[in-house]
């Protein structure tokens, strides 16, 4: 029991040391930059996407973000999920005219200096589709989506 209880806590250290050090290689300046676009955020935990960007998860509300920041403290893009009734009437119609018979499995917002777009993830029996539209309803993008199963047998 006490050996079960010591790598329980040798593995708690560990971990907190690991999630120590990404946040302390976080540059001030995205640091500074995350605190002054989203002041409200609660829950911030940051991870690095790659050489050259930084993600935030967090909270705000009731809802869960996330925003990627560049080395240099710039806003990149923060998304969130969406409920069914935050979609734009416009976007809804599209969606049941041109994709007649799918189900939404997601729905989020993307935001970027370009401004929103709303993205889902569709099903329609074996296939599914992500999709993304523009706030007037107009498709932006429509991709297959492969089951990780199907690319794992590949």
């Amino acid at each position: 029991m006490k050996k079960s209880i010591l790598i329980m806590a040798a593995a708690l250290l560990i971990s907190l040391n690991f999630y120590g050090q990404e946040v302390k290689d976080l540059p001030a300046s995205v640091n500074t930059a995350f605190i002054q676009k989203f002041p409200n955020a609660t829950g911030v935990k940051w991870g690095k996407e790659n050489a050259k960007e930084w993600e935030a998860e967090f909270k705000m509300g009731d809802k869960d973000y996330s925003a990627n920041f560049d080395n240099a403290g710039g806003w990149m893009e923060t998304e969130y999920k969406i409920s069914a009734k935050e979609i734009p009437a416009s976007v809804t119609a599209s969606i049941r005219k041109e994709f007649a018979g799918y189900k939404t499995d997601e729905s989020e917002v993307s935001e970027t200096e370009k401004g929103k777009v709303y993205e889902f993830v569709l099903s329609k029996g074996n296939e599914k589709l992500e999709v993304a539209f523009s706030n007037d309803g107009k498709l932006l993008r429509k991709e297959s989506v492969k089951e990780e199963n199907e690319e794992e047998e590949k």
